[in-house]
């Protein structure tokens, strides 16, 4: 799940047309220079659940490969960092700040992240919320695993 603010437009496209594909069916990389910098943040939110006995040890910080949660933290603010890397048609964008937060559910026996990402740019920051937060959750369950 993601939210953004600033900027105008949706990442599941309100504008007509494909804009990632050129007169030749080519994709390409969207040029933005027209467009004026305004600030924007974005949040994302995954969900991972565990074994209540695994909830468990997260919750005290002792993990099979030890505490949890400031591996995700971590793992969230490097892989929003790096997002254009990853996605091809993501423009590399100067992030200005990212919050990483965790809630666990102890009924549904999970751990909720979210990630907010904020930049001053042409274009948004949904696919770094997107990217840290996914990351987040792939190394919760990595560090949960023996």
């Amino acid at each position: 799940m993601v939210s953004t603010e600033g900027g105008g437009g949706s990442a599941l496209g309100t504008a007509p047309g494909l804009t990632h594909i050129d007169e030749s069916g080519k994709a390409r990389m969207v040029d933005v220079s027209d467009k004026p910098e305004t600030v924007r943040k974005a949040v994302a939110r995954c969900r991972v659940t565990m074994a209540p006995r695994t909830l468990a040890l997260v919750q005290r910080g002792e993990g099979p490969k030890g505490e949890v949660f400031g591996v995700a933290r971590v793992a969230a603010i490097m892989a929003a960092k790096n997002t254009s890397s990853l996605i091809p048609m993501c423009h590399p964008i100067a992030l200005t700040g990212i919050d990483v937060d965790f809630a666990v559910d102890d009924e549904a026996s999970a751990v909720d992240v979210q990630v907010t990402v904020r930049t001053l740019g042409r274009t948004g920051a949904e696919m770094e919320a997107l990217c840290g937060a996914s990351t987040s959750a792939l190394a919760i369950y990595d560090m949960c695993k023996a």
